[in-house]
């Protein structure tokens, strides 16, 4: 765990100061590992080791991510903080109490955002508010009840009306009627901005859509990066029970696949596509489509023998009609290595 660090003055002087020439960019990270999760990451990589770049990571561990810092903050836990969460696959908001004195000097997002502000000069009423006070306003202002009523019961089920859950009362427009034909130029996440992926070339029907990364002579299988059981994104890859679980990296090929390429189940092999190459494992597996590949992520990058992590393949363009990235949608090579 991450310790003895502190947030003082000295971070927030004179730029040039803190570099010793030019101003630099300052960025603070927060719970995200971008140097293994975010896509096309040599780019991410090359980014996060800019001269003019000042990295702060405030984390629990030291992620590869917090490797790239300039300053590492130690962060609190779950269990060290009060915290709200919406559980995914169910309808529930559940009151996440603490419960434990952090040890150190571990300090929550709040408590770093809060002196922060305070320290630039930065005025809102949240950085005066507790987690609580703010847990409790939010409730209220989305018609729930209030955290007195979360704490007493520990979850709000938050559930739709039957009627409403399975549109028997028709859908939200104006006239109640489904859209099997939408106006993509009239979606909400497009206006006021262009870089949400290429709507204007996405089928007026459904239908398939060739705005994918298809096989070509050059990268004849498709590659996704599918999650592991073991892992949560880059959480847990660290957990020595996850990681016994998972093995070592792999990437799933249809038998007749790997009959074709010449290679043995378990054999070395490069990965490549336009970004980058990847040296891992092959695994023979039946229960794929031939020409498509699955490497279940994300494992950390030192975890392969060059050092560069699986989304050293994926790309970081964005897909139409919502943004993002799409991590399983890439067209790639395989060698053996």
């Amino acid at each position: 765990m991450i310790d003895q660090c502190r947030i003082g003055p000295a971070l927030l002087g004179d730029p040039h100061d803190l570099a010793g020439g030019p101003p630099v960019t300052a960025m603070l990270v927060q719970n995200t590992n971008p140097a293994s999760v975010a896509p096309d990451q040599t780019k991410v990589k090359q980014g996060l080791a800019r001269e003019d770049l000042f990295l702060c990571v405030h984390e629990q561990f030291m992620t590869e991510t917090a490797k790239f810092a300039d300053i590492v903050l130690p962060a609190t836990m779950f269990l060290e903080h009060d915290d709200i969460y919406q559980g995914g696959g169910h309808q529930h908001i559940m009151w996440g109490p603490k419960l434990v004195e952090p040890p150190g000097e571990c300090r929550s997002n709040h408590d770093v955002i809060c002196d922060l502000a305070r320290l630039v000069g930065a005025e809102h009423r949240g950085f005066s508010m507790s987690p609580r006070d703010i847990v409790d306003e939010t409730l209220r202002a989305s018609r729930r009840p209030g955290l007195d009523t979360l704490e007493q019961h520990h979850w709000i089920d938050v559930q739709q009306r039957f009627e409403d859950a399975h549109f028997l009362n028709g859908f939200g427009h104006s006239d109640g009627k489904y859209r099997f034909k939408p106006d993509w130029s009239a979606v909400k996440w497009k206006q006021g901005s262009a870089s949400l992926g290429p709507v204007g070339s996405l089928p007026s029907l459904p239908d398939h859509w060739t705005g994918i990364e298809e096989a070509t002579a050059e990268y004849p299988f498709r590659l996704a990066t599918s999650p592991a059981r073991g892992f949560l994104n880059s959480t847990f890859n660290e957990t020595p029970s996850s990681r016994k679980r998972e093995g070592r990296p792999t990437v799933f090929i249809h038998p007749e696949d790997m009959a074709a390429l010449g290679l043995a189940d378990g054999a070395r092999v490069r990965l490549g596509s336009a970004r980058g190459t990847v040296t891992i494992h092959a695994k023979a597996f039946a229960g794929l489509r031939r020409g498509v590949l699955i490497a279940e992520s994300v494992w950390p990058n030192d975890a392969f023998e060059d050092g560069c992590g699986i989304n050293t393949l994926t790309g970081a363009d964005q897909p139409a009609p919502c943004g993002g990235s799409a991590f399983h949608d890439n067209r790639v090579w395989i060698r053996p290595a």
